[in-house]
């Protein structure tokens, strides 16, 4: 018989699952590092830039996080992360920080990898990656502008870039073009 602990729980959680203290990994269960293609000296006590496609959108986020966390210090999105391959992907995050006044002091955070659902077709910007996500959410140009502190008319202009990659006449025609496989 195995006896179960938090330990056991955490390493074999069939999602990843990562603890962090100042956007440094603390530590990551096994499917984290699979997931990223990652051994553990590559995440572990390591920034989680090195999870993010560029270092702007890990500034972003973390600057996104803070401004959105609820008051239970919970916060989730749908972004591109990066594998240790180089490889970008489609990523559910969510997570709670142990103190909402200071949210990345400390933190328990799940990733859950899309790529099965949603794949990266096209060769998308930072700005495109995160208002693509955004649009995903349902958001409305006044809401991302808002979130990523950019004016909506600056997020009109780049739904029409998108628009133009994607070969997409309309917002829901680009979101479901998003959201194919």
């Amino acid at each position: 018989m195995i006896d179960l602990d938090y330990r056991i729980a955490f390493d074999l959680a069939p999602i990843g699952m990562v603890l962090s203290r100042n956007r440094l990994v603390v530590d990551c269960n096994q499917h984290a590092l699979a997931m990223f293609y990652a051994e553990g000296a590559q995440l572990i006590g390591q920034s989680f830039e090195v999870m993010y496609p560029s270092t702007a959108e890990y500034q972003r986020t973390g600057d996104r996080i803070i401004a959105s966390l609820g008051e239970d210090g919970r916060y989730a999105d749908d972004r591109v992360m990066k594998r240790m391959s180089g490889e970008l992907f489609w990523c559910h995050v969510s997570g709670r920080a142990l103190d909402s006044a200071d949210p990345h002091a400390a933190g328990i955070w799940t990733f859950e990898d899309l790529s099965a659902r949603r794949v990266l077709k096209v060769d998308f910007t930072g700005r495109e990656r995160e208002i693509a996500a955004l649009l995903i959410e349902g958001d409305t140009s006044k809401q991302i502008g808002k979130k990523l502190a950019i004016s909506p008319r600056t997020v009109d202009v780049y739904r029409a870039r998108l628009m133009r990659k994607m070969n997409a006449s309309t917002t829901p025609e680009l979101v479901h073009r998003l959201l194919a496989v």
